[in-house]
């Protein structure tokens, strides 16, 4: 993992993803990208890179007008308070390198450009717990980068102070379909080897626990995966059984894989998924299965 890319709309969301991504980036040398995008008007046309801390700006092109001088202005205190995030992580990290970029465009396709050109590895980004992740999977710009970006998705809501995660849940019906997220299991695992993966199912009642516990053992078992505590949680819903369990455990990492084009696993139907992202305290790490 060597390039990361945080989009900000400047919120304290994406202050906290920024806050992470600095972390994550400390810990395995990366570099990071800071996006902005900027929703310009159709009479305006005009894009902006930053460099690495303390570069320049490249301006191209710009139409006339009022359009394209309310632009220009706009352009300028978006790059203002861009270098004061990138004066904050020389100062908090100074051995990280940040640089920004600016873009006109809609959002969604300036994200996956950026994902591309800057060839990122993984993208951190802020969301609300209600108004923007209750349009996860259901037509949202999140959802959007979920299902379209080629890399993994770490979502963060809340401060983190220090991104270090000890225990880390996965939860999934462990199904054959299940077998395809152990890459991505195990990447997670070599990222934060000292962490407790916990592995859980949600069921439904008390006399399909043992049925679960040894699908959740074998499956274990079958892959050769270390740190692994199998937790079977009984609820009438998985929504509820996953925050709860997610809280008693106190998780301070949720693994969900998705498929590119459907959205999320079968066990975390789009319902689901809206739900547990905006309710589950800890950030959402989704990544395609293999």
């Amino acid at each position: 993992m060597k390039n990361l890319l945080v989009p900000t709309d400047f919120s304290a969301e994406s202050h906290h993803a920024f806050e992470v991504a600095i972390q994550l980036a400390r810990r395995v040398g990366a570099g990071v990208t800071l996006l902005h995008v900027l929703e310009q008007p159709e009479t305006a046309s005009f894009s902006t890179y930053g460099g690495p801390v303390g570069g320049g700006t490249q301006l191209a092109g710009s139409d006339s007008g009022m359009d394209g001088v309310f632009m220009i202005q706009l352009l300028k205190a978006t790059k203002r308070r861009m270098h004061g995030l990138l004066d904050e992580a020389s100062r908090t990290a100074p051995d990280v390198k940040v640089h920004d970029m600016v873009l006109t465009d809609s959002t969604g396709p300036a994200i996956l450009q950026a994902i591309e050109t800057q060839h990122i590895d993984l993208v951190v980004i802020g969301a609300q717990t209600h108004s923007a992740m209750e349009h996860l999977l259901n037509g949202s710009r999140t959802e959007e980068l979920v299902r379209l970006a080629p890399c993994p998705v770490l979502t963060v809501k809340y401060a983190v102070k220090e991104f270090l995660p000890r225990r880390i849940l996965f939860p999934s019906d462990f199904t054959p379909e299940a077998d395809q997220a152990v890459p991505g299991l195990r990447q997670v695992q070599a990222l934060f080897p000292e962490a407790e993966l916990h592995l859980l199912q949600v069921v439904k009642a008390e006399g399909e626990s043992d049925a679960a516990q040894a699908r959740i053992l074998a499956y274990a078992q079958r892959h050769g995966l270390a740190h692994t505590q199998a937790a079977v949680f009984t609820d009438d819903s998985p929504v509820s059984g996953i925050s709860a369990y997610a809280r008693q455990m106190q998780a301070d990492l949720l693994v969900v894989p998705t498929h590119g084009r459907v959205g999320l696993s079968r066990f975390l139907h789009p319902s689901i998924a809206e739900t547990v992202a905006t309710h589950v305290f800890p950030p959402v790490l989704t990544f395609k299965l293999a």
